[in-house]
């Protein structure tokens, strides 16, 4: 599904990542863990085209997407939900998810200005279900700017859902969320995984959630891969407990 060669990201004399070699099959749930500091949102936002490499090779099923805009990376089935919520405050929650399934349905907004917003039922239809998968259909005439912050954190999810995507990178799901927010975004995603089967990036500070969702764990110190492997074989691994916690077993 995604592969990553050599992929090295440079700001000024800074090394953000160095020479990463990433891959992930269709189906997993892999998570990126390491130090504040280590290259784990620049290597999500290299992937979703919101930076460009240094040097090195993106691959999404096969086909090299360097060059492209973050759009048209979407448009090939790559979403992304953002470390802040990032919404349409102003729009309701039903408008919200409206506009990502009109991308999903439509393409770069080709927009046919003999058709009104109400007769695209397809759209709707995907939004609604969108709210649903993330609980949130009861409060789809909602504005957006009125919900507690641990639903516009599951709606930004579903507007990435609603796109429809092969492969979604979630960067800091569970931030600033309460214990049962959390747990809820947990069971939302082992739902999504289930129903749909996407394909998952996770980057995550939770060690709790990562080691309980997680197929495989990539491990990144200093913007290098240290060291990639199943929840066990990661929370055994000596190197990632100097790196990531000064020795103390995780």
């Amino acid at each position: 599904m995604l592969e990553t060669d050599g992929l090295l990201k440079e700001f000024g004399g800074l090394v953000a990542t160095d020479d990463v070699d990433l891959s992930v099959e269709s189906g997993e749930r892999v998570s990126i863990i390491g130090p504040n500091g280590a290259g784990k949102s620049t290597l999500i936002n290299l992937i979703t085209r919101r930076l460009d490499p240094t040097d090195g090779d993106i691959r999404f099923k096969g086909e090299s997407i360097v060059g492209l805009k973050p759009h048209q990376v979407v448009q090939r089935g790559v979403s992304k939900s953002f470390q802040t919520a990032s919404i349409f405050p102003d729009l309701t929650v039903r408008e919200n998810a409206e506009i990502a399934a009109l991308a999903a349905e439509h393409g770069e907004f080709g927009l046919n200005f003999l058709t009104h917003r109400n007769d695209l039922s397809s759209v709707r239809e995907l939004a609604e279900e969108t709210l649903a998968d993330v609980g949130l259909l009861d409060r789809a005439d909602t504005e957006a700017v009125d919900l507690p912050y641990g639903d516009k954190r599951r709606l930004e999810i579903g507007i990435a859902l609603a796109a429809e995507p092969d492969l979604l990178l979630m960067d800091e799901p569970t931030a600033g969320m309460s214990p049962e927010e959390t747990q809820s975004t947990v069971d939302l995603i082992e739902r999504v995984k289930a129903e749909r089967g996407l394909t998952f990036v996770l980057v995550e500070h939770d060690m709790e959630i990562v080691f309980s969702i997680s197929d495989r764990i990539v491990v990144l110190n200093r913007g290098r891969v240290i060291a990639e492997g199943t929840p066990d074989e990661i929370r055994g691994n000596p190197d990632v407990q100097e790196a990531y916690l000064g020795g103390v077993e995780l």
